[in-house]
């Protein structure tokens, strides 16, 4: 199957021959990129890869992520401040110069007392808890853009699936139509008979029942078709039109089982997530573990006082320290911080095997799920052919006797159910195939081939890695 076509099939037996189930195999030539692409699988990919605001808001955290790198980076570089201070301050004494002399001395005045100065501090050695931190950011970033990449699968399997349903309750609404216009028809001709004597009032109710029913399943489906619309509105993005067909992508999936389940333990992006959430891990440790080594640091401070005293007018002081710090004992808590980070190891590692164990289970799950979906389509295709057979003979049989209303409105219902259950097979063979894609990691629009511009996370990083001073992000917030 190279594709699925979901047309609108007319139901009356002449015109069912004519308009077969049909694939179509989508064109794969080059096409400017066109808001009118959203009425293809791939233009509503596009769109949902570059509109959908759970995969932007998942880049923005992302790029939050980019700033722990640059954070832990300024461990390196010194610490500078400049500290001053200006008052005013009124002065009055009155002092004896000597015991035994009656003289006093009272003197006042006014100062205006002011310093100003600046300190740096070089931090040389704390434990190796600076480098420790850089390579916990920098593995801390790549865990979240392999969390990004599983966020970008999820948002373009979410659009192909809103695409293909809503393509395929467009179809079934439109069944649902032509059996409503087949069965007025049916009614019709039932009646005139039923005038001429031919059929009982027994046959003309069975036939107003039966139009009643598809009436009743033609509100169904709109309902169901308006819910669709709904939700390709919320992950794509924009309203739909007049859909294309969709196309199965199995060319980009490996060609059987025990190489898909490889490929997805090894390079599906929650388990390279996962890796790198233990790597951040294990360095969490060697940070803790840090705070028990010495502290080595040199600080130099400069320093002008102006009208400190009342006989000081004027100093200045220059100073250059080095300082060592020797933790002993501090209560206990890094040691709990340290036995902490381990427990943490410990659960992140847990964790990459569960993640593991659950691509496997998908990758089995979605590879049964889409050799069960091209089976279907042979079988349903088969009983949609049995199906016309079936009502052409019933209703040459009605027209000498042989059969009865109700047989006819039998084999009518019956070809609608085959062609309904055709229809939600082409749908489920397309889906099966992007969840497989999916499953083993490689759902992405440098595989699919979608022309667009691929989000680069790494540009945001470097752009803040080696940022010493600012505020505005690089887009200009």
């Amino acid at each position: 199957m190279g594709g699925v076509w979901m047309a609108n099939w007319g139901l009356g037996s002449r015109r069912v021959r004519r308009l077969a189930v049909g694939t179509i195999l989508c064109a794969g030539g080059g096409f400017m990129f066109l808001p009118a692409l959203a009425d293809t699988l791939d233009g509503s990919l596009i769109l949902a890869y570059m509109n959908n605001p759970t995969l932007n808001s998942q880049r923005a955290s992302a790029r939050a992520t980019d700033e722990g790198v640059p954070q832990a980076l300024s461990g390196y570089r010194p610490r500078v401040s400049v500290n001053g201070s200006i008052g005013s301050q009124y002065w009055d004494t009155t002092s004896k110069p000597s015991v035994n002399l009656p003289v006093y001395i009272h003197q006042s005045g006014n100062m205006t007392p002011n310093n100003y100065g600046i300190t740096a501090t070089q931090t040389l050695y704390n434990g190796f808890q600076t480098s420790n931190r850089t390579r916990q950011a920098e593995s801390q970033v790549q865990a979240a853009r392999e969390f990004l990449r599983v966020t970008e699968q999820a948002v373009l399997l979410s659009a192909v699936t809103a695409y293909m349903n809503l393509l395929r309750d467009g179809a079934i609404l439109d069944l649902q139509r032509r059996n409503v216009e087949v069965l007025q028809e049916q009614l019709r001709q039932t009646r005139d008979r039923f005038n001429v004597g031919e059929v009982t009032r027994t046959d003309v109710a069975q036939s107003e029942s039966r139009l009643a029913a598809g009436r009743s399943q033609v509100l169904a489906a709109e309902a169901t078709y308006k819910a669709s619309v709904a939700t390709y509105r919320q992950v794509i993005g924009v309203e739909p039109g007049k859909l294309a067909p969709g196309s199965p992508v199995d060319r980009f999936s490996p060609s059987n089982l025990p190489q898909s389940v490889g490929v997805a333990t090894a390079t599906h992006p929650a388990v390279t997530n996962a890796q790198y959430n233990v790597d951040a891990a294990l360095l969490q440790v060697k940070v803790a573990e840090g705070a028990l080594y010495p502290t080595l640091a040199v600080q130099g401070s400069v320093l002008q006082q102006n009208e400190s005293t009342q006989n000081q007018l004027k100093t200045f002081n220059a100073t250059v320290l080095a300082q060592l710090t020797v933790p002993i004992y501090q209560g206990g808590s890094e040691y709990s911080l340290i036995r902490q980070a381990k427990e943490t190891l410990g659960q992140r590692r847990l964790d990459l095997e569960t993640s593991r164990d659950q691509v496997r289970q998908n990758v089995v799950q979605s590879w049964g799920q889409l050799d069960a979906a091209k089976a279907n389509i042979e079988a349903t295709q088969a009983q949609v052919q049995a199906a016309e057979i079936a009502l052409n003979g019933v209703r040459e049989e009605a027209r000498v006797g042989q059969r009865t209303t109700l047989d006819v409105l039998n084999a009518q219902q019956e070809l609608v159910n085959a062609r309904v259950a055709l229809v939600s097979a082409q749908r489920d063979r397309v889906v099966a195939s992007f969840t497989l894609l999916s499953a083993v990691g490689r759902l992405s629009p440098q595989v699919l081939g979608l022309r667009v511009p691929v989000y680069d996370a790494n540009v945001h990083y470097q752009q803040v890695r080696d940022t010493w001073a600012g505020v505005r992000t690089p887009d200009g917030r």
